[in-house]
């Protein structure tokens, strides 16, 4: 491919204009939107009117004049739209991981006679973190079994609970076939859990049109809510009257204003809430979500998937450097982000870095590049491809300043 090859696409991209809606610094590619995305324009205007009308003003008051207390589920029934489920399924609450954590257990709820929690080696590690401690934390009732991905439908069996994978792998970008590993489970009387992270916002999700029982999905990467954005749950609407959650917050009560001593649950998405909703967060988060509302999924998914490949052909045609192999998957099962692998791999990113693209590293060697088709040209992944090829040809990444390690990568 030429650069004016990229150009023509470009022109004749139907989501071209969506790159002014955000606020992105001038000559920066910005390839990690599937880490932390950036702002929308929009997003400021929105933080302004809630903490000076509405908190400045309202005060208190703006729990009901702004419609405060009904955010979570609000904010929850657009994020339905993107994800395939009802309005009425999914609620914005706590964190993934705290979400992950309550579903998990609430599975567990709903499996009584079960105990294996399955999920697969090399999962993202909070994930298994967080199964570890439900498991640490009732060891006669529940345990967690890893198995490599390959041999995960074989796993199930008559004692799994739960499966829990993560759709789009956070090194490899391989997808599950959702509808597939869903039937799977089911076939065996086994719940699945699916985190959406690396999927909400990139790829054509559809939970209820893969029968899915759970879901969990964060709300700063490709919905653009805002670094620590609020996550989101989804609970299938015929287990909402069963599931058990093991964090009983107030907003998870049946009439939270009521003060009683007892925890009654809601009969409803919003037993799966905790404790009072972060306001400023969700709406940052809420500004990401109709941004993304905007635009078509089918639409968002193909120019995510046809950046990537372009980045990889690019980089495999022009790079020389044996050590660089590709880490990610290249098949149509496949996220919007793409891993390679190189013994240089946090020096590389700096270097790259220093020259205006940004990307991210995984320990221990990904480089790891993600797609957002919202903000991204086709000409600069063309032209972010020929930095690194150019870097490695020249080994611009050996220089002392992009050895010394951050705290974060």
């Amino acid at each position: 491919m030429t650069r004016d090859d990229a150009l023509a696409l470009d022109a004749a991209d139907p989501l071209a204009g969506f790159r002014d809606a955000f606020d992105l610094p001038a000559g920066v590619t910005y390839l990690d939107g599937n880490s932390l995305g950036p702002p929308p324009r929009a997003v400021h205007a929105r933080l302004a009117r809630t903490m000076s009308r509405e908190w400045g003003q309202g005060l208190v008051r703006s729990w009901n004049t702004a419609d405060w207390i009904s955010a979570p589920a609000r904010v929850g029934g657009k994020i339905a739209r993107l994800i395939g489920a009802k309005p009425s399924e999914v609620v914005v609450a706590d964190s993934t991981t705290v979400n992950l954590f309550k579903l998990a257990a609430g599975a567990l709820s709903l499996r009584p006679g079960r105990g294996t929690i399955l999920s697969e080696t090399g999962n993202f590690p909070t994930d298994l973190y967080a199964l570890q401690g439900l498991a640490a934390l009732t060891p006669e009732r529940a345990r967690l079994h890893t198995v490599a991905a390959e041999d995960l439908p074989g796993a199930i069996d008559g004692d799994t609970a739960v499966v829990v994978l993560t759709h789009v792998h956070y090194k490899t970008a391989r997808a599950w076939d959702m509808a597939a590993l869903t039937a799977a489970a089911h076939a065996r009387g086994a719940l699945i859990l699916w985190d959406l992270s690396h999927s909400t916002g990139a790829l054509a999700v559809d939970l209820n049109g893969a029968g899915a029982d759970l879901a969990v999905g964060c709300g700063y990467k490709y919905l653009n809510g805002g670094p620590g954005a609020p996550a989101f749950l989804f609970v299938a609407e015929r287990h909402q009257a069963a599931i058990a959650s093991p964090l009983t917050g107030w907003m998870g009560h049946a009439q939270p204003f009521a003060f009683e001593d007892g925890f009654r649950p809601a009969a409803d998405i919003r037993a799966q809430t905790t404790g009072t909703p972060p306001i400023l967060a969700l709406a940052a988060l809420e500004a990401g979500v109709d941004l993304q509302l905007q635009a078509d999924p089918a639409q968002v998914e193909a120019k995510g998937l046809a950046l990537a490949d372009i980045f990889v052909g690019e980089v495999m045609a022009r790079c020389g450097d044996p050590a660089l192999t590709l880490a990610s998957v290249r098949d149509a099962r496949r996220g919007l982000h793409v891993a390679f692998a190189h013994p240089q791999g946090y020096a590389l990113v700096q270097a790259l870095m220093s020259q205006g693209v940004v990307g991210d590293f995984r320990a221990p060697d990904i480089a790891r590049f993600g797609f957002s088709p919202l903000f991204l040209s086709f000409a600069q992944v063309w032209d972010a491809a020929a930095a690194l090829a150019e870097i490695l040809a020249t080994r611009g990444w050996d220089r002392p300043e992009f050895q010394a390690r951050a705290a974060v990568t």
